[in-house]
């Protein structure tokens, strides 16, 4: 127990977010709908395709058998971090989900640059991404059959539903005894 409380810790101060500042977003980047003042740059989800289909798939399985991952995002000047468990590949697409009542659906909709991070007790990924959110029904309705014990709190006819994909992510593995691998998808 004390094994996997000192994993736990280790794994989420590994976590940091990439990007703290107040830098305004780019063209070449999804943003927000506080930040792009009603017209969208955000790649849709019909739109976008991952550039590196294999690595992404590694990220997922490395997350999906860690099964805890932990989320950071920005409130503020302050970084928070959460455990999170759900991640499902849709379309092509590497996605989790949260729900828009909360705090991080919140943090997300101000600066959609987000790290997750997570810990196997071999190794640890830290993955840096931006998030662009799917309103599609299509999409709710994969991740919540990947995780059918959430229909409890969700449905994918909801308003508080949120799939997010990950976009210009950039995931790195490390072990205290191997080269540290670049995957960027």
């Amino acid at each position: 127990m004390k094994k996997l409380f000192f994993y736990s810790l280790m794994a989420a101060t590994l976590c940091s977010c990439s990007n703290t500042t107040n830098t305004p977003p780019t063209n070449e980047q999804p943003q927000t709908e506080a930040s792009r003042g009603g017209k969208s740059t955000a790649p849709s989800a019909s739109e976008y395709q991952s550039s590196n289909q294999e690595g992404q798939q590694k990220v997922y399985d490395f997350l999906k058998a860690t099964k805890t991952y932990y989320l950071a995002t920005v409130d503020g000047d302050q970084p928070r971090v959460r455990p999170f468990g759900t991640v499902n590949i849709f379309e092509g697409k590497l996605y989790i989900q949260t729900g828009h009542k909360k705090n991080v659906a919140k943090q997300i909709a101000a600066n959609p640059k987000v790290e997750l991070c997570a810990f196997n007790g071999k190794e640890w990924i830290r993955v840096a991404a931006t998030l662009a959110e799917d309103t599609r029904i299509e999409a709710k309705k994969s991740m919540l059959d990947a995780y059918p014990e959430l229909r409890g709190m969700y449905n994918e006819n909801d308003d508080n539903t949120a799939v997010f994909f990950l976009t210009e992510a950039e995931a790195k593995i490390s072990s205290f005894g191997a080269p540290e691998e670049v995957i960027k998808f």
